[in-house]
C-alpha cells in the first residue's frame, strides 16, 4: 500500500512539475485587471507588470491607448516612487463617440518611470477610465517594458488566427454586454466622472472573479494534493508498524 502511495505522490508531483513549467511563461505577461468591463461603463483598470529578469529590474512602463475607440476619460492613480506622465493629443482621424459626439484629441499613452520593480516582484498601474465603448468586444493596451539593463521588451502581439497565444501578448480588456435591465447609470456603468473613485472601488474588489489569474489556484490545489497523498503514506506506515 505504501509503494503504492508513493507512485502516485510521484506521479502527482511530476503532473504538478509539468503544470508548472507550462505555468510560468503565462502568469510572467503583463495584462490587465480585471479582465473584463461592461460596454458603455466607467471602471478602474491596473496594469499588472511582472519583472521576468533576475538580473535586472524594470525601470519603466509605458502603455499604450487604443486610438480607433478613444476613451474621453483618464485618470490615474499616484504610485509612490514612481513618476507618471500623461500624453494626450491628435487622434490619426476624427472618431464619432456613442454619444454622437466627434473625438479628436485623446490620451495616447501612458508611461510610469523613476521606480523599480525587482526581480521576483510586479507592481499595479491603476486608471480610471470612461465610458468605454458600447460596440466594441475588446480594447487592446500595446505595453513597452524597459528594464535596467537597457532591454527593451514590447507587449504587442495580436492573438493567433489558430487561438493560441502569441509570445508577447498585447494587455487586453474584454467588453461585454450589460445584463438585461442595467443601464449605463447602473452598477459600473456610471456615465459621471464624479462616479468612477466608486466604480473603481467595485472593480478591485472583482479582481480575482473577473480577471485575475486562477493558475495559481490549481497550482495551491495540487501542492494541496501531493501533501495529502505523501501525509496519508507516512500515517498507513505507522498504522502497520504499531500492528507489528
Amino acid at each position: 500500500m505504501t509503494s503504492y502511495v508513493r507512485r502516485a505522490a510521484a506521479v502527482t508531483a511530476g503532473a504538478l512539475a509539468l503544470t508548472l513549467g507550462l505555468a510560468v511563461p503565462a502568469l510572467a505577461h503583463v495584462t490587465v485587471n480585471p479582465g473584463s468591463a461592461v460596454q458603455g461603463s466607467w471602471t478602474k483598470i491596473a496594469f499588472r507588470v511582472p519583472n521576468e529578469r533576475d538580473n535586472a529590474s524594470t525601470t519603466k512602463v509605458e502603455v499604450e491607448f487604443p486610438t480607433d475607440h478613444p476613451l474621453p476619460f483618464v485618470s490615474v492613480r499616484p504610485v509612490p516612487g514612481w513618476d507618471v506622465k500623461l500624453t494626450r493629443g491628435k487622434l490619426p482621424k476624427p472618431v464619432v463617440s456613442d454619444s454622437g459626439d466627434t473625438i479628436t484629441e485623446s490620451v495616447l499613452k501612458i508611461t510610469w518611470s523613476g521606480g523599480k520593480i525587482e526581480s521576483g516582484q510586479f507592481q499595479e498601474f491603476e486608471a480610471s477610465v470612461g465610458p468605454l465603448p458600447k460596440n466594441v468586444d475588446a480594447l487592446a493596451f500595446p505595453t513597452v517594458q524597459t528594464y535596467s539593463n537597457d532591454e527593451v521588451v514590447k507587449w504587442a502581439d495580436a492573438p493567433k488566427a489558430d487561438g493560441s497565444e502569441p509570445e508577447h501578448p498585447a494587455p487586453t480588456l474584454k467588453l461585454v454586454a450589460a445584463e438585461e435591465g442595467e443601464d449605463d447609470h447602473d452598477g459600473a456603468a456610471s456615465a459621471s466622472p464624479a462616479a468612477a473613485p466608486t466604480v473603481a472601488a467595485a472593480a478591485a474588489d472583482d479582481d480575482d472573479d473577473e480577471g485575475g489569474n486562477t493558475t495559481p489556484a490549481l497550482v495551491l490545489g495540487g501542492i494541496g494534493l501531493v501533501a495529502g497523498l505523501v501525509g496519508a503514506g507516512a500515517g498507513i506506515t505507522a498504522l502497520r508498524r504499531s500492528r507489528g
